[in-house]
C-alpha cells in the first residue's frame, strides 16, 4: 500500500493490547488495514505477544496504565478496551488496579472516544452473569453476584463499567456497543495464567496431577480464539448498542475436559479434586441468539481442533 493510499486509514486504539486477547485483536485490524495504538501496562500483558508487530509501520505500542490520564495526538476512529485483568489468579492478586482499570481505565478510553469523536466497544464478560441461575444466559439475564466476594473485585468492575459506557451512550450520545466474553482460549495464554486451560494442558504436559475443584460438575463453554476475535471484530463494525453475548453455547462439564486434555496430550496424569473456590460459577453457557440474528455470528472451531492447536502452542512456548 503506497503512502498515498494511507491517508484514508482508520486509526483503532486498543487498549489491554499486549494481552492474549489484546494481541489478536491488533492483528487483525491490521489485516483490516487498521492503524492500530495498542496501549498496555503490561501487568498481565506480555511485548512478546506483539514482537512481530514491533516493525509495521502501522503499529505502535505506549507503555501506559488507562486509569490514570490519556493524552493521545491525531485522529482516532474506534476505541477498544480490554484492559484488565481477566483471570481469577489475576484479579485476586491486583484486586485495586482490576476496580480502578474497570472503573477509571473506562471513564478515561469513554473520554478519549467523545474528544475523538471515535466509535467504542467495551470488553466486557460473562462474569456479570455470576453464578447464574439461568442457563443458556441471555443478555436479558440481571445475573447472579455477590459483590463483597472474592470475585466481586472483577464482576462489579465490569459492571460498572457496562454501566457507564451505556451512560455515555444516552448522555453524550456516544456510539458505543458492549461484547460479553465467554471463556475463550487459543494460543498466548499465558502458562500461569490460572484458568482451567492452561492449568489443564500445563499440567498434562509435565504429567503432574490435573487438579479439579468441586467434583468437575460445573459447566464451562469454550470458544476458540479466533472464532472469538470474528464475533468481536463483526460487533466493532456494527450499529449494536445494548450488550451482545460472544461465546460458544457447547457447554461441557469440566472433568469432561480434564480427561479430554489428558488423551490429546497422552499425558499420563492423574485427576485429583480440590475444595470448590468461593462464587465459582456452577453453569456457564452463552445464549448466542442476538449474535447469530443480528452479527450473523456463530463459532466454527470445534473443540477438539482448538485444543490441539492449543497443546502445540504450549508445547513450543
Amino acid at each position: 500500500m503506497s503512502r498515498e493510499d494511507k491517508v484514508g486509514m482508520k486509526t483503532v486504539l486498543i487498549t489491554g493490547g499486549a494481552g492474549f486477547l489484546g494481541s489478536h485483536l491488533c492483528d487483525r485490524f491490521l489485516k483490516e488495514s487498521y492503524k492500530v495504538i495498542c496501549m498496555d501496562n503490561l501487568i498481565t500483558g506480555s511485548l512478546a505477544n506483539i514482537s512481530h508487530l514491533e516493525k509495521n509501520p502501522d503499529f505502535k505500542f505506549i507503555k501506559h496504565n488507562v486509569s490514570e490520564h490519556i493524552d493521545l495526538t491525531g485522529d482516532v476512529d474506534l476505541v477498544l478496551h480490554f484492559a484488565s485483568p481477566a483471570s481469577p489468579i489475576d484479579y485476586l492478586m491486583h484486586p485495586i488496579p482490576t476496580l480502578k482499570v474497570g472503573s477509571l481505565g473506562t471513564h478515561n478510553t469513554l473520554g478519549v472516544a467523545k474528544v475523538k469523536n471515535a466509535k467504542y466497544l467495551l470488553a466486557s464478560t460473562s462474569e456479570v452473569y455470576g453464578d447464574p441461575k439461568v442457563n443458556p444466559q441471555p443478555e436479558s439475564y440481571y445475573g447472579h453476584v455477590n459483590c463483597v466476594g472474592p470475585r466481586g473485585v472483577y464482576d462489579e468492575a465490569k459492571r460498572f463499567a457496562e454501566a457507564i459506557t451505556m451512560a455515555y451512550h444516552k448522555a453524550h450520545g456516544l456510539d458505543t456497543r458492549i461484547v460479553r466474553i465467554f471463556n475463550c482460549y487459543g494460543p498466548r495464554m499465558r502458562k500461569n495464567d490460572g484458568r482451567v486451560i492452561p492449568n489443564f494442558i500445563t499440567q498434562a504436559l509435565k504429567n503432574e496431577p490435573i487438579t479439579v475443584y468441586g467434583k468437575g460438575d460445573q459447566t464451562r463453554s469454550l470458544c476458540f480464539v479466533t472464532d472469538l476475535i470474528e464475533g468481536i471484530f463483526r460487533l466493532s463494525q456494527s450499529d449494536i448498542h445494548g450488550p451482545v453475548n460472544i461465546g460458544n453455547p457447547h457447554e461441557l462439564k469440566i472433568i469432561g475436559l480434564a480427561k479430554l486434555i489428558i488423551a490429546l496430550t497422552k499425558s499420563k496424569s492423574k485427576i485429583i479434586y480440590n475444595p470448590l473456590p468461593i462464587d465459582d460459577p456452577k453453569l456457564r453457557q452463552p445464549d448466542i441468539s442476538r449474535a447469530r440474528k443480528l452479527l450473523n455470528w456463530s463459532p466454527k472451531v470445534d473443540l477438539e481442533k482448538g485444543l490441539k492447536e492449543t497443546i502445540d502452542w504450549f508445547k513450543g512456548g
